[in-house]
């Protein structure tokens, strides 16, 4: 099939460079021409395991193209995908103006029938909106077809390769069937393309991230309890994950969820229902998530006192999980402007989001090239992102590099008893050890 993709983000560069993997002839377009130069450099503008190699092996055999031309694009393609950003806008919703753009610029460059897919996250009602955008610019029949991802960042490739479902959602039934066929290749296993309607698919993808947003906050407040009654917030989660009903995913405590989706899209589905049904449970969760992102700096200010000013403290992990380069909404970002607010100094590493940090922190913070290079003369170490790079280090030379052997663990990768013996002051989540 010949598919035109608009917007290359993290959904939109995934999504074209996967169908043209499975034999497509994909156009992926975007306005900003630097990236689509970078793109036919063979150079991808984000960290995601696979989809630097996959995009310049489609590249070479010239299924995969990149361009700004969005009008020749459309004219190219009998299908669209609209996978350009919705960022949160200033109440919390969705703020639809690029797919607004989008959708108006597909309709005036289309010639014949097209099925338009939505592929970023959008609000319930999305896809009429659409409809009446498109209708408002031309007399050209089309379809709109509903189709959230829902991809992981850091195994969005795999996520996308091998689903554990698609979901679509539309009322033509033509419309419906060829995107069905388009993404048959990827369930060959059995896994189920589902179909509804719009407003339905729309609201699965808010209601699978706000779920998932729950288990953490909910994880998190029992690790806050343990710490209080003097239980392991570790034991606690092996019991309840064995329970069928609760599994293990997604009930890891921490220092709280960050990214692209979670608290953006928590915050659309708060705005969503507005007063009438009030989002009691979400507004909650992510009161709780944002509470959780100061407690690593409260454990710091509680060991050094309130007066942290003129020391240095080091950072390992940037990024909001392992695994990409991803630091919107990270927690990192609330701990280190808390340490800079009370005049400490920063000294951070992760292995790939030390350029996405340079654009938030500027000069404020020093980045080394090694993750030993931050300790030097820190007063202690800062764990916020778990790395696996960083679950087994020569903890001999951590403690040598350190002004003092302390260690805040944000994500549990350490054992308590582990640190203790070697002469460490260990904090972490939900362990009473601080």
């Amino acid at each position: 099939m010949k598919i035109t993709v608009v917007g290359t983000g993290y959904v939109g560069l995934v999504a074209g460079t996967c169908f043209a993997e499975s034999g497509n002839d994909v156009i992926c377009v975007d306005i900003d021409a630097e990236k689509i130069a970078m793109l036919n450099d063979g150079k991808v503008p984000i960290y995601e395991p696979g989809l630097e190699e996959m995009v310049k092996s489609n590249a070479e055999d010239q299924r995969l193209t990149f361009t700004t031309n969005l009008n020749d694009a459309v004219k190219a393609s009998p299908i669209i995908f609209i996978a350009v950003g919705t960022p949160q806008g200033q109440t919390g919703h969705a703020d639809l103006q690029y797919v607004k753009a989008t959708a108006k610029g597909i309709a005036k460059a289309m010639d014949e029938f097209k099925v338009i897919v939505t592929k970023s996250t959008v609000p319930v009602g999305t896809a009429d909106q659409i409809k009446q955008w498109i209708s408002e610019e031309t007399k050209v029949p089309f379809a709109v077809i509903s189709n959230p991802e829902f991809m992981k960042e850091g195994a969005a490739v795999e996520d996308f390769m091998k689903p554990d479902r698609v979901v679509l959602g539309g009322d033509n039934a033509e419309a419906l069937a060829t995107i069905k066929e388009l993404y048959e290749p990827f369930v060959r296993t059995g896994n189920p393309i589902l179909t509804m309607d719009s407003r339905s698919a729309e609201m699965s993808k808010y209601a699978a991230n706000a779920m998932l947003a729950t288990k953490i906050s909910f994880i998190n407040e029992v690790a806050k309890l343990c710490e209080s009654m003097h239980a392991n917030i570790g034991e606690v989660r092996r019991a309840i994950s064995l329970d069928r009903r609760i599994g293990p995913h997604f009930i890891f405590p921490g220092a709280g969820y960050g990214g692209s989706c979670f608290s953006k899209d928590i915050r659309a589905m708060i705005s969503m229902g507005g007063d009438t049904p009030e989002m009691l449970l979400l507004k909650a969760v992510e009161a709780v998530n944002e509470r959780q992102k100061n407690l690593l700096f409260e454990k710091v200010q509680r060991h050094f006192g309130a007066h942290l000013k003129g020391l240095t403290f080091a950072i390992w992990g940037l990024a909001f999980k392992p695994r990409t380069d991803d630091m919107r909404d990270a927690p990192a970002i609330k701990v280190i402007e808390s340490l800079l607010a009370a005049g400490a100094r920063v000294q951070a590493f992760d292995p790939e989001a030390m350029e996405e940090a340079r654009k938030i922190f500027g000069d404020r913070i020093q980045y080394t090239h090694r993750n030993y290079d931050a300790l030097h003369g820190a007063a202690a170490l800062l764990i916020l992102t778990e790395w696996n790079e960083f679950r087994r280090p020569d903890f001999a030379r951590v403690k040598n590099l350190l002004q003092q052997p302390v260690i805040f663990d944000g994500r549990n990768i350490y054992d308590p008893a582990d640190l203790l013996k070697l002469g460490f002051k260990y904090y972490s989540i939900g362990r009473n050890n601080g």
